[in-house]
């Protein structure tokens, strides 16, 4: 039953924040605050879902500049607990296809998000010239999956070069965002699903880093982020123990 009631609330909302968000976007459509600001509304969820999110974002992640994100993906829980480190000026990249799924489709370009172009050379090597474009034409700072798809349970998966080559192209820096586990641990039955912690690890810089040692660069952060998310998964369960 609580499953059903949570179904219906988020849908509900969902709803709700198509409909209004795209009025509101069209007074200034394309800015890409707009991605911080719904994916915070979306992150509000986790309380339907009797999660307790503990957010540890650096007080001076505002001023970082551009960069690139890149967050550990693990399902569609991501929306409702990682949504919540989005910070300004921060966009995601989707296919062009996007566009014509209805409400989402309009939403997603509407909030400034980018749209690339698949065809555009060869997939990859097109990709990444679109968002390093995107970075140096508006500013702007790009969230990026490396793993290329969803865990889902399956641990930190080997990381994919694409964002690693952006960053070392546009001259940014990469900032690691390390969510704990929520695979398994989340009951949609059960009113009180514990704690999730969100990390943001310091900025990396990749201006030491060249062309060649892009896959360095890769294995690098995702050691680093498979160690934070080791830390928060013991932390995690110690919490929950007390609860």
């Amino acid at each position: 039953m609580l499953a059903i009631i949570r179904g219906i609330i988020v849908i509900l909302f969902t709803i709700l924040v198509f409909i209004f968000g795209g009025i509101y976007c069209l007074f200034s459509p394309r800015n890409p605050r707009h991605v911080m600001t719904f994916g915070h509304a979306f992150g509000k969820l986790h309380k339907i879902f009797g999660i307790k999110l503990l957010e540890r974002i650096p007080a001076d992640a505002r001023q970082y500049g551009p960069s690139i994100y890149i967050g550990n993906h693990q399902n569609n829980f991501d929306m409702i607990t990682m949504s919540n480190a989005v910070q300004p000026r921060t966009v995601t990249v989707g296919k062009k296809s996007l566009v014509f799924i209805p409400f989402f489709g309009q939403l997603y370009w509407l909030t400034g998000n980018i749209l690339i172009d698949r065809n555009n050379r060869t997939k990859a090597h097109g990709t990444i010239s679109q968002v390093v474009e995107q970075i140096k034409k508006h500013q702007i700072s790009v969230w990026m999956f490396p793993e290329g798809t969803r865990s889902r349970g399956r641990g930190l998966l080997p990381f994919k070069t694409g964002a690693f080559h952006a960053a070392i192209t546009a001259g940014v820096p990469i900032v690691p965002v390390c969510v704990s586990t929520t695979h398994g641990n989340i009951k949609l039955n059960r009113w009180n699903n514990g704690s999730v912690i969100v990390e943001m690890l310091p900025p990396i810089d990749t201006t030491k880093y060249t062309k060649e040692q892009v896959r360095e660069l890769a294995e690098h952060c995702r050691q680093l982020m498979q160690n934070k998310i080791e830390e928060l998964d013991k932390e995690v369960s110690e919490l929950n123990k007390q609860k």
